[in-house]
């Protein structure tokens, strides 16, 4: 299941950019973080694919979301100017941002090559 984040538990769970300058990932498990809003089309058509991915790697990556218009100072961290935008956080190593409504296909594609993570 997917989860919503807020500057709070983003700083807990993703990265606390009040305390460092330099990107420090504070999770367990590589992470996708969706930036979307309510109003915006393909974030809707995102989300159900995005639920599915939580539920197929639920044991190696979590899925969050952050919601642009309530969260608009870690949209601006992140310089999001387009959603849905997709964050990939691998446990070691830089995140990698995409932009659009990826097909799930690509989504694994993503999920394999940047994070490291595959499938049972």
């Amino acid at each position: 299941m997917t989860e919503q984040l807020t500057k709070e538990t983003f700083k807990e769970k993703v990265f606390n950019f009040e305390e460092n300058r330099e990107w420090k990932y504070e999770g367990e498990k590589p992470s996708i973080i969706d930036f979307y809003a309510d109003w915006c089309g393909p974030c809707k058509m995102i989300a159900p694919v995005l639920e599915e991915i939580s539920e197929e790697y639920k044991d190696k990556l979590n899925v969050y979301k952050v919601d642009t218009e309530s969260e608009q100072e870690l949209a601006a961290m992140f310089g999001i100017q387009s959603i849905p935008s997709l964050l990939f956080i691998p446990k070691e190593g830089k995140p990698q941002m995409t932009m659009g409504a990826l097909p799930k296909d690509a989504l694994k594609k993503t999920i394999t090559e940047v994070l490291g993570v595959t499938e049972d």
